[in-house]
Protein backbone atom coordinates (compact mmCIF):
# COMPACT_ATOMS: atom_id res chain seq x y z
CA UNK A 1 0.00 0.00 0.00
CA UNK A 2 2.83 2.37 0.73
CA UNK A 3 4.30 1.80 -2.16
CA UNK A 4 1.38 2.27 -4.50
CA UNK A 5 1.19 5.71 -2.68
CA UNK A 6 4.68 7.11 -3.35
CA UNK A 7 4.40 5.99 -7.28
CA UNK A 8 0.93 8.02 -7.02
CA UNK A 9 2.35 11.01 -5.58
CA UNK A 10 5.37 10.78 -7.95
CA UNK A 11 3.26 10.28 -10.83
CA UNK A 12 1.22 13.58 -9.47
CA UNK A 13 4.29 16.16 -8.51
CA UNK A 14 5.26 14.68 -12.31
CA UNK A 15 2.30 15.86 -13.35
CA UNK A 16 2.74 19.26 -11.86
CA UNK A 17 6.11 19.84 -12.78
CA UNK A 18 4.94 19.33 -16.70
CA UNK A 19 1.96 21.14 -16.67
CA UNK A 20 3.90 23.96 -14.81
CA UNK A 21 6.76 23.87 -17.59
CA UNK A 22 4.64 23.60 -20.75
CA UNK A 23 2.53 26.86 -19.07
CA UNK A 24 5.42 28.87 -17.92
CA UNK A 25 7.32 27.67 -21.51
CA UNK A 26 4.51 29.22 -23.92
CA UNK A 27 5.57 32.97 -23.05
CA UNK A 28 8.98 32.33 -23.82
CA UNK A 29 8.30 30.49 -26.65
CA UNK A 30 5.90 33.71 -27.90
CA UNK A 31 8.17 36.27 -26.74
CA UNK A 32 11.84 34.07 -28.40
CA UNK A 33 9.60 34.42 -31.52
CA UNK A 34 8.91 38.03 -31.53
CA UNK A 35 12.80 38.75 -30.83
CA UNK A 36 13.12 36.41 -33.91
CA UNK A 37 10.84 38.04 -36.01
CA UNK A 38 12.42 41.84 -34.90
CA UNK A 39 15.99 40.30 -35.40
CA UNK A 40 15.02 39.36 -39.03
CA UNK A 41 12.56 42.36 -39.78
CA UNK A 42 12.84 45.34 -37.87
CA UNK A 43 16.37 45.44 -35.74
CA UNK A 44 18.56 46.11 -39.47
CA UNK A 45 16.46 50.01 -39.02
CA UNK A 46 15.44 50.02 -35.79
CA UNK A 47 19.04 48.58 -34.03
CA UNK A 48 18.99 45.76 -31.86
CA UNK A 49 18.08 48.06 -29.10
CA UNK A 50 14.86 49.94 -30.86
CA UNK A 51 17.05 52.88 -30.71
CA UNK A 52 17.51 53.44 -34.31
CA UNK A 53 20.92 54.25 -34.18
CA UNK A 54 21.80 52.35 -37.44
CA UNK A 55 22.88 53.68 -40.56
CA UNK A 56 19.85 53.00 -42.39
CA UNK A 57 17.76 54.58 -39.35
CA UNK A 58 19.63 57.43 -38.79
CA UNK A 59 18.96 57.81 -43.05
CA UNK A 60 15.22 57.10 -42.59
CA UNK A 61 14.97 58.77 -39.16
CA UNK A 62 13.22 56.09 -37.45
CA UNK A 63 11.67 56.97 -34.11
CA UNK A 64 13.89 55.32 -30.71
CA UNK A 65 10.88 52.55 -29.76
CA UNK A 66 11.98 53.31 -26.04
CA UNK A 67 11.05 57.17 -26.55
CA UNK A 68 7.44 58.26 -24.95
CA UNK A 69 6.50 59.38 -28.72
CA UNK A 70 6.48 55.36 -29.28
CA UNK A 71 5.36 54.24 -26.28
CA UNK A 72 2.56 56.38 -26.00
CA UNK A 73 1.07 55.04 -29.68
CA UNK A 74 -2.12 52.66 -29.22
CA UNK A 75 -1.62 49.55 -30.23
CA UNK A 76 -3.89 50.04 -33.16
CA UNK A 77 -1.74 52.38 -34.56
CA UNK A 78 1.64 50.19 -33.93
CA UNK A 79 -0.60 47.50 -35.50
CA UNK A 80 -1.27 49.70 -38.52
CA UNK A 81 2.33 51.09 -38.95
CA UNK A 82 3.46 47.52 -38.99
CA UNK A 83 0.80 45.96 -41.41
CA UNK A 84 0.82 49.51 -43.57
CA UNK A 85 4.07 50.98 -43.54
CA UNK A 86 4.68 54.10 -42.16
CA UNK A 87 6.84 56.62 -43.85
CA UNK A 88 9.67 54.90 -45.70
CA UNK A 89 8.59 51.90 -43.17
CA UNK A 90 7.47 49.59 -46.05
CA UNK A 91 4.03 47.01 -44.49
CA UNK A 92 4.26 43.87 -43.67
CA UNK A 93 1.24 42.11 -44.74
CA UNK A 94 2.15 38.45 -44.32
CA UNK A 95 2.50 38.98 -40.26
CA UNK A 96 -0.17 37.02 -38.77
CA UNK A 97 -2.55 38.75 -36.24
CA UNK A 98 -0.35 37.32 -33.28
CA UNK A 99 3.02 38.04 -35.13
CA UNK A 100 1.86 41.29 -34.82
CA UNK A 101 0.31 41.35 -31.94
CA UNK A 102 3.90 40.12 -30.11
CA UNK A 103 6.07 42.64 -31.91
CA UNK A 104 3.94 44.91 -30.30
CA UNK A 105 4.91 43.34 -27.12
CA UNK A 106 8.09 43.19 -27.86
CA UNK A 107 8.43 46.86 -28.89
CA UNK A 108 6.60 47.69 -25.50
CA UNK A 109 9.36 45.75 -23.62
CA UNK A 110 12.22 48.54 -24.55
CA UNK A 111 10.75 51.11 -22.60
CA UNK A 112 11.80 49.27 -19.80
CA UNK A 113 14.98 48.60 -21.33
CA UNK A 114 15.39 52.15 -21.18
Amino acid sequence: MQKKLRWTASLALGSVVLTGLIFNSAPVKANNAAEATYKAKCAMCHGPDGKGETATGKTMKVKDFSSQEVQKMSDEDLTDAISKGKGKMPPYKTFTPEQVKDLIAYIRSFAKKS
